[in-house]
């Protein structure tokens, strides 16, 4: 069906994978606005849903074991307490799929935040020398270093050499990362959300878990790197070149690759992904803009 013009107060009934809940509208729009769950039900965008016919249930085809706790999150910004550490990897899916941001974001620093607090014992410095480095050395190079679990969100981090550096769980949110090197660097779980990674390497680096929600990696050079789990949602990758990587559930959700150059990548796992259109070149495919072909 169409979506109506709903007042704040109305009562939403969802049909997730069979599971049905019943919630408000104001629950789905106010906390996450920017999620495919506001963007539904604000009113703001007409989007056609599915409406199962008993009493008016809009019908999602998700998994819907873990629903209730993206509700909650919506009503009160909690992370659930899971059994199971798997069960958190599934809740994070679900997150990224309806674009819940923050809750993604807390998931992330949840299932770090024990190893976190390990690392940062063992971490061989602090933010403030990061930045005390930085002031006083442009070209200070991290090869090698251990930074575990520091907080660097924000900071000018141009050029840096981080290759070879154990980074795991590093938020780099917001960073200005141009051309800084990560090449075989072990930065799993880090952050990189909104940050800018223009032609930034990544050879042989390990990023299992990481985030790059609307990232920006325009000539980015990511190669034989561990891509498994990544978040790449709306990131910016245009004349990226991505080679033989895996990219195993990896998320490209409205990401875009348009003048990238694809090489030894299971193409299946770019499903969402903004590619334009396919032109062989080499032993791999180039992502060129449609406007473009001729």
């Amino acid at each position: 069906m169409a979506m109506k013009e709903l007042k704040k107060s109305s009562v939403i009934r969802l049909n997730i994978g069979g599971n049905k809940f019943c919630t408000s509208v104001d629950t789905l729009t106010q906390r996450e606005p920017n999620s495919m769950l506001a963007a539904m039900f604000s009113g703001r965008h007409n989007i056609a849903c599915e409406e199962d016919c008993e009493k008016g249930y809009v019908f999602i085809d998700r998994d819907g074991t873990h629903f209730r706790h993206i509700l909650n999150w919506l009503r009160d910004a909690t992370v659930p307490l899971l059994e199971e550490r798997c069960k958190y990897s599934e809740l994070l899916r679900e997150a990224e799929y309806f674009q819940l941001v923050g809750l993604t974001e807390e998931i992330h620093a949840f299932l770090n935040k024990e190893d976190d607090q390990i690392a940062k014992l063992d971490a061989e410095l602090t933010r403030r020398d990061i930045i005390n480095f930085i002031l006083s050395n442009a070209t200070m190079k991290f090869r090698g270093f251990n930074l575990s679990g520091l907080d660097l969100s924000k900071l000018d981090l141009t050029k840096i050499d981080f290759s070879y550096a154990c980074l795991r769980n590093v938020c780099f949110s917001g960073c200005d990362l141009t051309r800084v090197k990560f090449n075989y660097a072990d930065a799993e779980g880090a952050i990189f959300n909104n940050a800018t990674l223009t032609s930034s390497e990544f050879l042989g680096a390990n990023l299992r878990d990481a985030s790059f929600v609307d990232a920006k990696l325009r000539f980015a050079k990511v190669d034989s790197a561990c891509l498994v789990n990544c978040s790449f949602l709306r990131a910016i990758l245009e004349n990226a070149q991505l080679y033989n990587s895996d990219l195993t559930n990896a998320n490209f959700r409205d990401a875009n690759l348009i003048g990238s150059y694809v090489k030894d990548v299971n193409l299946q796992h770019l499903v969402g992904a903004n590619l334009g259109i396919l032109t062989a070149y080499r032993n791999g495919f180039i992502c060129k803009n449609p406007d473009e072909i001729r």
